[in-house]
């Protein structure tokens, strides 16, 4: 599903954040990506949706090298890769029904297909109670769950979530992960991209330990041991 060989990536001011990699992720499989802060993590998210290049080495996703996509094909790639960020993303004005369906207008998908993914994805969330209420109006685990939500509507293989529970208490970031861990049932790959021990440490799936730009630990069954 996701293969990464070689890649290297050093920033302008001449800071490598990425030495060397290479990361093999099946398809279906559920991943922890862990390490502190400045360690690559988020340099790694950001080339997975090629928002960033490697400077060296290739990045395959399903067979397709986006090392150096061209930038077209950007939102395609993007269509199959779902991203839930820390800090939701959502659009203050809209409510939850309209934010999730702003990411189907868009796309420019058909008003008919939009009100027949729409609900479907606030079911697997949990949230069709809540289809009319604006962000406000949310709880952070309810406000992280529509982003969730948003991410599934083009049906992508691959979720990418980046500290989703960064700002949520533990019982929300508990809400999280098993509704990750659901999604991943439907036979998505999950990459979860995290500094929190206790969900690592609990969910017992693979941990890939990220230290210094290279990887130096990668376990099935893992814990975050730094």
């Amino acid at each position: 599903m996701i293969k990464i060989t070689g890649v290297t990536k050093i920033y302008p001011t001449g800071t490598p954040a990425l030495r060397h990699l290479n990361l093999h992720i099946g398809a279906g499989e559920f991943v922890s990506i862990v390490g502190q802060s400045g360690t690559g993590k988020t340099t790694l998210v950001k080339m997975l949706i090629a928002e960033e290049r490697p400077n060296k080495g290739t990045i395959e996703i399903g067979g397709w090298d986006i090392s150096n996509i061209d930038p077209n094909d950007v939102p395609y790639l993007r269509r199959q890769i779902g991203v839930v960020f820390q800090d939701f993303k959502l659009l203050p004005k809209r409510t939850v029904y309209e934010n999730i369906a702003f990411a189907l207008e868009v796309a420019g998908e058909q008003r008919h297909r939009i009100h027949q993914v729409v609900p479907q994805v606030l079911e697997i969330v949990n949230l069709a109670h809540k289809a009319d209420s604006y962000p406000f109006q949310l709880s952070g685990g309810e406000q992280q769950r529509t982003a969730i939500a948003r991410s599934l509507v083009h049906r992508p293989k691959i979720i990418v979530a980046d500290e989703p529970t960064g700002n949520l208490d533990s019982i929300n970031a508990a809400e999280i992960v098993d509704i990750l861990k659901k999604i991943n049932e439907f036979g998505t790959t999950i990459i979860l991209v995290t500094h929190n021990r206790e969900i690592v440490n609990h969910l017992r799936r693979r941990v890939i330990t990220l230290h210094g730009g290279e990887i130096v630990n990668d376990e099935n069954e893992g814990k975050y041991k730094l």
